[in-house]
């Protein structure tokens, strides 16, 4: 690559960085949310300011900066949002949606102060503060999206039990948006999630009471290396949790032992490419991102082999591996 080529790359890098912080912003204050609801009448800074609550002085700014990433239109003072920005970084329902990554990425790096000491020393972090897992749940918004819209559509044999009812047991559920999500889509089942978090828990217990399924959705606080409870269930499902657990194949084995004959394991994660031509895409380099954080807490990322070795080492049979067109992978085996 030319000289002037490389330093065009490093700046559009270096604008990137601003542009993740203009919708954060955005998102989490909910100034792309009013300005679509002015629809093509648009939205005045000052008029901004007082739906959202905020400074106007902050929010003019705000709008400068976002209207030269090309985040809004401003026309006159005037602020609107074309429908194809809106749906990414708003639409939780869609696949595409990428609002969550966001708010992730940037609540993820407040914490990066401690990174140099972790190259330094290979000694993980600890531990992360709360906003970071509430964090977390924004992203699962994009995962649970995929789940419905693609995952479900690979797998009709599940939904056919799942739609006469049947038992379901989220591993390490977090916020419980996946269990809220699945009562409303299949109103006969019930549902177990385990979690050991307390913050994630009680943010799970309000979603669930909230949307009024309290009789249906159990939440029950466990050890992280727990991932079963008594009972049988016709689906178990990890979502982008299988790779953080401490021994995964064990988690595997016990979730299997659960499952009654027809029932399903499931896995959605999303993978290490193994292609290194992959890791030069723009996916891949949001990818490299995540694993970089993730390796940061004594985790990371993991490829499509590691996850086939879990499986073979739980004794489980051979799963299948279907990749999405989201990006996301969907690892299943049926218990027969």
């Amino acid at each position: 690559m030319r000289l002037d080529d490389r330093f065009d790359d490093m700046i559009a890098a270096l604008g990137g960085f601003y542009r993740t912080w203009l919708v954060f912003l955005g998102v989490d204050l909910g100034f792309f949310r009013a300005i679509r609801a002015a629809g093509e009448a648009g939205l005045r800074v000052e008029d901004l300011a007082v739906r959202t609550s905020t400074h106007p002085r902050a929010v003019e700014t705000w709008a400068w900066a976002a209207g030269a990433h090309g985040l809004v239109g401003s026309d006159d003072g005037v602020l609107t949002i074309d429908p194809e920005t809106a749906l990414i970084l708003l639409d939780e329902q869609r696949s595409e949606f990428l609002g969550g990554q966001f708010v992730h990425s940037v609540v993820a790096t407040l914490d990066w102060d401690r990174m140099i000491d972790f190259f330094r020393t290979g000694v993980p972090v600890p531990s992360r503060p709360d906003r970071y897992r509430a964090a977390i749940e924004q992203v699962t918004r994009q995962d649970i999206a995929v789940f419905f819209s693609e995952g479900l559509a690979a797998m009709p044999n599940l939904v056919a039990r799942l739609v006469v009812g049947g038992r379901v047991l989220d591993v390490h559920c977090g916020g419980g948006r996946w269990l809220v999500a699945m009562a409303q889509r299949f109103p006969d089942i019930q549902l177990v999630g385990i979690e050991a978090e307390p913050d994630s828990i009680s943010r799970a217990r309000e979603l669930i009471d909230d949307a009024g399924l309290g009789e249906r959705i159990r939440i029950e606080q466990v050890d992280r290396d727990e991932v079963t409870r008594p009972g049988r269930f016709d689906l178990v499902y990890y979502q982008y949790a299988l790779h953080f657990l401490p021994d995964p194949s064990a988690s595997l084995r016990a979730s299997w032992e659960a499952l009654d004959p027809g029932g399903s394991l499931v896995v959605l994660d999303w993978l290490l490419p193994t292609d290194p031509a992959e890791m030069r895409t723009i996916h891949g380099e949001l990818i490299a991102g995540v694993h970089l954080d993730e390796v940061f807490m004594g985790a990371g990322l993991r490829d499509v082999a590691a996850f086939r070795g879990w499986f073979a080492g739980a004794g489980v049979p051979e799963p299948s591996v279907i990749d999405l067109p989201s990006g996301a992978t969907l690892i299943t085996v049926d218990r027969t």
